[in-house]
């Protein structure tokens, strides 16, 4: 039973991950008939940035890589504000939740959904809605028409909604408390999003480079900088928005690629080092993604990385087991308690970025193995190609763990460093 539920949670981590973002204009049928047409429009609401001082915000993060497969947060919506436990992903844009206008697949009971008003309906005429569909804008026939979206995933599952405009009560670390008016996708037909069990959380917090994501409205309001980081540890973790948690040395930045095909969090190319040494593999370009539970290479990476941990094993007292946790794994002389116990047998791998001197990503085994219920060590980098992700190249949560990560929207930077993410925020 714990395996199934294992299984049935890598697959909605990758399903979070998005690779098509596509929000539609309201003539997508479903969402006029949920919302109804009757209702007078809104005035246009501005989404220009708003004098003021900027601050920051700090939220802590719950979930692991195994058995969970997720990391959340817990943000209150609505005055007065309802919580919603939310899947934090920089691999797409869009903050959505499960919404009752009814819901068609949500898996939440129905007093746990979020409930719009009237006057939280956006337009298909508002500048939020026309940010939300850039580049695309949408085809509004009349001004009582509503601002609907869907979201595709990598697995073919979806989410179809409308935008609604509400509340976000935010503690600053400044002390003052902010009431941002936010946009996000009230969700009203959810499919292929089952989980048997469900989990606890009511959808997704959208953290990438849009202007619909949750850190580009917060700065464009004036609240915070364009700046957020995340740090994700066994247990638990944090996130925050805002520059007054960067440090002011210790972390090793690179550049965001810029392409207008990828609003992901990218960089490259890097060289990958196994060792310490060089490989064959040069010109690797990465994609950072809180989405995905674990690291997903193209098929030629992912086949030179499996040959060079094969190669490293030879002779050490490690054999091949089937476990259901993960297609490959290894079982030792006696169960493994904890990566503490099998790390020993690894080598560390790392991504040398090209572009820039001396910019390394090291990818220890505990950033890349994962220790089951049965006691055996698994492998925690998967085959992109049979997820569906053609030659793309995913750094996900295993990846990303004990690491403090930085995304300065404003430079165009992703910084990391090591950090102990199990604690409470202090200076690194």
């Amino acid at each position: 039973m714990a395996d199934q539920k294992m299984k049935e949670r890598r697959r909605v981590s990758l399903m979070i991950m998005v690779l098509i973002f596509q929000v539609l204009s309201a003539s997508l049928h479903g969402c006029l008939a949920a919302i109804g047409q009757g209702q007078p429009p809104r005035k246009p609401t501005s989404i220009h940035p708003k004098a003021g001082a900027r601050s920051s915000v700090f939220l802590p993060v719950s979930g692991n890589v195994y058995p969970l497969g997720y990391y959340s947060v817990t943000i209150g919506i609505g005055n007065p504000p309802k919580p919603f436990q939310l899947d934090i992903d920089t691999g797409s844009d869009l903050t959505w939740v499960q919404c009752d206008a009814p819901c068609t697949g949500c898996t939440l009971p129905r007093d746990q959904l979020y409930n719009p008003s009237k006057n939280n309906f956006v337009d298909c005429k508002d500048p939020i809605c026309l940010a939300v569909n850039s580049p695309n804008p949408p085809q509004c026939k009349n001004p009582n028409e509503k601002c609907c979206f869907q979201v595709q995933y990598a697995d073919h599952g979806s989410v179809l909604g409308f935008i609604v405009l509400d509340t976000f009560p935010l503690r600053l670390v400044n002390g003052t408390l902010s009431k941002p008016h936010l946009a996000f996708g009230c969700g009203h037909r959810l499919q292929n999003r089952g989980l048997h069990p469900p989990t606890p959380t009511a959808g997704v917090l959208g953290l990438g480079k849009s202007k619909a994501s949750i850190s580009s409205q917060l700065s464009s309001m004036g609240v915070t900088k364009n700046v957020f980081g995340h740090c994700l540890g066994d247990n638990r973790g944090f996130l925050f928005f805002g520059a007054d948690f960067v440090p002011k040395s210790g972390m090793t930045w690179t550049r965001m690629l810029q392409s207008s095909s990828d609003k992901h969090y990218s960089s490259g190319p890097a060289e990958l080092l196994f060792g310490g040494k060089p490989t064959s593999i040069k010109g690797v370009n990465v994609i950072f993604d809180t989405g995905s539970t674990y690291t997903y290479l193209n098929l030629k990476v992912y086949e030179t990385v499996l040959n060079l941990i094969r190669k490293d094993l030879s002779g050490k007292q490690l054999h091949d087991v089937k476990d259901k946790a993960l297609p490959i794994c290894w079982k030792g002389t006696k169960p493994f308690k904890s990566m503490r116990d099998a790390r020993n047998y690894f080598s560390t791998f790392a991504l040398s970025f090209t572009g820039s001197s001396n910019v390394q990503l090291q990818l220890p085994p505990e950033n890349y193995l994962i220790v089951t219920e049965q006691g055996n060590v698994c492998l925690g980098i998967l085959n992109g190609a049979e997820a569906g992700l053609g030659t793309t190249n995913v750094i996900g949560d295993i990846s990303l763990q004990g690491k403090l990560v930085i995304y300065d929207n404003e430079n165009q930077m992703i910084g990391w460093a090591n950090a102990d993410c199990n604690r409470k925020f202090g200076s690194f």
